[in-house]
């Protein structure tokens, strides 16, 4: 975990999230912190992640999602280096081949 990423402020945050019990609350509340950007933004990342995941080339990736190569080349950087995030969320949710 990235030391400057644990903070208090991000400890609350993320404290927030865990409350929220239904899709409609989440919409309501990424809404509300987030940028319609920054959310697409987010949920892209994520979709290209289930999509690498599942064995799609970059031109599937980016014909699909619109995400960039170097968006696609730093998520799979990012499920082979990084801390293993994607991967179990993934797996909790069954998209993971």
């Amino acid at each position: 975990m990235n030391k400057k990423l644990k903070t208090e402020a991000v400890d609350r945050l993320f404290d927030a999230i865990l409350c929220l019990k239904t899709r409609d609350e989440c919409y309501n509340f990424m809404e509300d912190l987030c940028t319609v950007n920054e959310l697409l933004s987010l949920s892209q990342r994520f979709e290209v992640a289930a999509m690498l995941k599942s064995g799609s080339t970059y031109l599937e990736i980016a014909e699909k999602t619109g995400a960039s190569t170097a968006t696609i080349s730093r998520v799979n950087r990012s499920l082979n280096y990084g801390n293993d995030g994607y991967e179990m969320v993934l797996d909790r949710m069954g998209a993971s081949s």
